[in-house]
């Protein structure tokens, strides 16, 4: 403890057996509190709970327990003799356990708790050591009563004695003083240097099994036993005891008694609410009397803390607490110490498991040997526990659950254990059930807040693969330790393995290797979830086959494959349960959840999970019918552009089409550029009013219309006036229509002689290879609206370096706030384009739409440029 003055010490063995954890928690919890060190008290248990457990329960050698005390704090010091134990190093990138392991935790609560720690190795034993400092106390009154007419005070001779009695290491006595010789009628020479024992008449409660000697041992006790007097009466007496050492380092106890009904003079003041003035002190609780005071205050410790007790008041191996479900027909394991370990956690088993009275757990029950009646107590299957002794705790009648105990050895209960541990039962069962209550009422609103959450972030979302994605993370590791989702196509198609997680990211593999290699849980529609024990037995089958083959040295399996395989059967090796997920009435897919080695999922926990796939499995559904409509959508939208563009000679073509939104709807724009004969091409961008279907058709007529009229020789004007008559056509299904529609002749001199049309659409600019811009049509009608239109189309040349371009609306319209881009802005960005290629010119134009704006573009966007490319300059040679 560095510079640390040490005042005191206390040291104890405990046998590797697993009663000792509970003897080893008392040492701490009596020498601390006789240190007067309380404050510490319950974190020095928990501590050294954890450590002495994984020493006599896990590592299976015996445990030294070394308290220090010190003037500000304790140091504790816990050696067990397996020294080749490897302890993580928080440096390393390793943790030191998972708090649901039962093992391990040590380390884990020792980073938590401490104000230091450590772990020390000699050759013979390894030594975990924690340090808890003392918080700061303020002066003043420890402890007070309230002001007492005369006649409530306790009653005592006219001279109070205290006999002061101080026993050397070895329990003889040292020092008696008179008050002594008075009470008990020995003189001083008569007793120093015999055993205090001798003299003592310690009462023999059945189930308590210290005894004077060690009382003596320990660093502070108190309570009432008995002293044989001199005229050989036993005189009943209240006592304190307190360890002390004097400046040599020697022990020695002191120990100061009084007559039994004058015990209030030295009694140590309970914690427990005052009475009124002028009544009578309440009795001791009876639930406190078992329990201890304070009683836990969360429904784990409560039952760590019955369970402890009930196998302590019994002097049994083990004990174990059931609590029964709402519907009362399982139970479900929820506690147990003494027990190799605490696979069954969480377990369940039915409450009426047989005919007769033994096969009830609402009955007391007595199995005198286990071997004589195998599977009686699935939870002490292979435990080496032989009798046992089980009663219900019932709360008004009701089965709220089950406490049992047992033994190594056969034979060692009767009715008469049965009767003290259903007493003992009786007076917690209230305690346990409002415990209960208040946690289900905890991971209810917990669970309710999981489930808002889970909503919203399901509905945040219409991608498939994100959607299988969430599902996983928010099952991982909150419900389960690993998930795997199943998809199911339509009806006609297998179930597919589409996602697999697990908490620790080294395992994602070599549990999707096994899970495709066995066959899919079957698509039950029937609500909640079932079992489903495939993995497991798949995965202990590969670690057994593995096993066999690492024994045999068999060269063609490394020892990586054969951890990963042994790694992955641990992580499936516990319970695994299958959820549907169905939506509109039809099986989607599964979710599958599971447990680590010889775990269990609790039944809170799976309604959650229930709660959880119905609405992961409406999400699931709408992801796919956004994702189909979304294909529909854009194969659509392909269909009603050209698939390609012809090489015009002697022209520069390039077309940039950018459609709005998500994909979710066919938009209105459209281009297209064709053969219309020899040496000729037809040319056309528009926009149809709106999106979606009516749009679409729209847009489809006007593009298929436009090839076949051109192709028939119509000129220009004649073409739309056609076009126009068809949409008119349509009826109340027409849509007004934005249409540049132009003809293409390169010429021999390497100019291009253009004839277009624009009816109602954005004017095409051209730009000048001297950089000037000037529109290159004039505006007419646009289509759809008017039956008679006299169209007329203008003749534009394009030298070498000159360039037409032509948008549609979401390029001029583009906004930012209360600006707009329009005809003059574009008209200003086409004026740096001199000397580009016509793909450049649309690049161009493109990053100055998009960064007009930070927000994105809200309408479709097409862009067709077409350029005179300038001659090549000629060989002076």
């Amino acid at each position: 403890m560095g510079s640390a003055v040490i005042t005191a010490r206390a040291a104890a063995t405990f046998d590797p057996v697993g009663r000792s954890v509970a003897t080893a928690r008392a040492f701490v919890r009596d020498t601390l509190q006789g240190w007067g060190y309380s404050d510490v008290v319950d974190d020095a248990v928990v501590l050294t709970s954890e450590l002495v457990t994984n020493a006599v329960i896990h590592a299976g050698t015996a445990a030294d327990v070394l308290c220090l005390r010190t003037e500000d704090g304790v140091r504790i010091e816990v050696a067990d003799r397996y020294p080749e134990r490897e302890v993580p190093v928080q440096a390393s990138g390793r943790s030191f356990a998972s708090p649901d392991q039962e093992n391990g935790r040590g380390l884990l609560l020792c980073a938590a708790l401490a104000s230091r720690w450590g772990v020390e190795y000699t050759p013979t034993f390894k030594q975990v050591w924690f340090q808890l400092e003392l918080p700061q106390r303020q002066v003043g009154t420890r402890s007070s009563g309230p002001v007492l007419p005369t006649s409530l005070l306790p009653v005592a001779d006219e001279r109070v004695r205290v006999a002061v009695v101080q026993i050397d290491r070895g329990g003889t006595v040292v020092n008696w003083n008179e008050d002594a010789e008075s009470i008990f009628g020995y003189s001083a020479e008569k007793v120093i240097g015999k055993p205090l024992a001798d003299i003592a008449a310690w009462p023999q409660t059945p189930g308590i099994g210290t005894g004077f000697a060690e009382a003596l041992q320990l660093s502070r006790w108190e309570g009432s036993y008995g002293v044989r007097g001199a005229d050989g009466r036993v005189i009943p007496v209240y006592a304190t005891h307190l360890r002390v050492r004097d400046t040599h380092g020697e022990p020695s106890t002191v120990c100061l008694l009084v007559r039994d009904y004058e015990r209030a003079v030295i009694q140590t003041p309970l914690r427990a609410p005052a009475t009124d003035a002028g009544t009578e002190s309440r009795a001791a609780d009876p639930f406190e009397v078992f329990i201890g005071s304070p009683a836990p205050d969360d429904l784990d410790g409560l039952l760590q803390r019955t369970v402890e007790r009930a196998r302590d008041m019994l002097d049994g191996d083990s004990a174990f607490l059931l609590l029964a479900t709402d519907d009362e027909t399982e139970l479900e394991v929820r506690a147990s110490t003494g027990l190799p370990s605490a696979r069954q956690r969480f377990a369940r088993v039915p409450v009426e498991a047989g005919t007769g009275r033994y096969g009830s757990a609402r009955m007391p029950a007595v199995h005198e040997d286990l071997t004589a009646v195998p599977g009686a107590v699935p939870l002490l299957n292979n435990t080496g526990m032989r009798s046992v002794v089980t009663v219900p705790l019932k709360v008004e009648g009701r089965l709220t659950g089950s406490l049992g105990v047992a033994a190594e050895g056969a034979g060692r209960y009767s009715n008469e254990e049965a009767l003290r541990l259903q007493f003992a039962a009786d007076r917690i069962a209230l305690a346990v059930e409002s415990a209960r209550l208040g946690e289900l009422e905890r991971l209810r609103r917990g669970s309710l807040s999981f489930l808002v959450e889970a909503s919203d972030l399901l509905a945040g979302t219409l991608d498939r693969d994100q959607t299988l994605a969430l599902m996983a993370q928010m099952t991982v590791p909150t419900l389960a330790t690993w998930c795997a989702v199943y998809t199911i196509a339509d009806q006609a198609s297998d179930p597919y393995l589409s996602y697999v997680l697990h908490e620790d990211e080294d395992r994602i593999d070599g549990l999707k290797a096994l899970l495709s290699k066995i066959d899919p849980p079957e698509p039950v529609p029937a609500p909640g979830a079932r079992v489903w024990t495939a993995p497991a037995d798949a995965a202990h089958q590969a670690a057994l086959r593995t096993s066999m083959r690492d024994l045999g040295r068999n060269s063609e399996h490394p020892l990586s494959s054969v951890g990963t395989t042994l790694a992955t059967a641990a992580a499936v090796g516990g319970e695994t349960v299958v959820l549907p997920l169905v939506a509109r009435n039809r099986v989607i897919g599964m979710l599958t959840l599971g447990k680590p080695s010889d775990d269990h999922f609790r039944q809170e926990i799976l309604e959650l999970a229930e709660d959880l796939s119905r609405r992961a499995a409406l999400a699931l559904d709408n992801a796919r019918l956004y994702s189909e409509r979304t294909a529909i959508s854009q194969a659509l939208q392909r269909s009603l552009l050209p698939p390609g563009l012809p090489q015009v000679p002697g022209v520069e073509v390039d077309v940039i089409y950018r459609a709005a939104g998500e994909g979710n709807e066919v938009g209105g724009d459209f281009y297209d550029l064709f053969p219309i004969g020899d040496d000729a091409y037809g040319f056309a961008i528009g926009d149809v009013c709106g999106t979606g279907p009516e749009a679409a058709a729209v847009t489809g007529l006007a593009r298929h219309a436009l090839r076949l009229l051109a192709r028939e020789g119509f000129s220009g004007p004649a073409v739309l006036e056609r076009l126009n008559a068809a949409i008119l056509d349509e009826g109340s299904r027409s849509r007004f229509l934005t249409l540049l529609y132009g003809e293409l002749w390169p010429q021999e001199d390497g100019s291009a002689l253009l004839k277009v049309v624009c009816a109602g659409h954005p004017l095409p600019l051209r730009l000048r290879q001297d950089g000037t811009v000037e529109p290159a049509a004039e505006p007419q009608p646009l289509l759809g609206v008017m039956e008679d239109l006299e169209l007329y189309e203008q003749t534009v040349t394009l030298d070498p370096g000159d360039v037409l371009l032509c948008v549609t609306d979401g390029v001029t319209e583009r906004r930012e706030g209360t600006r707009m881009l329009g005809d003059d802005g574009l008209a200003d960005v086409l004026t740096t384009c001199t000397g580009l290629t016509a793909g450049a010119v649309a690049s161009r134009v493109l990053r100055a739409v998009e960064r007009f704006a930070a927000e994105p573009a809200s309408d479709d966007m097409a862009i067709l440029a077409m350029r005179v490319p300038e001659p090549l300059p000629t060989d002076p040679r």
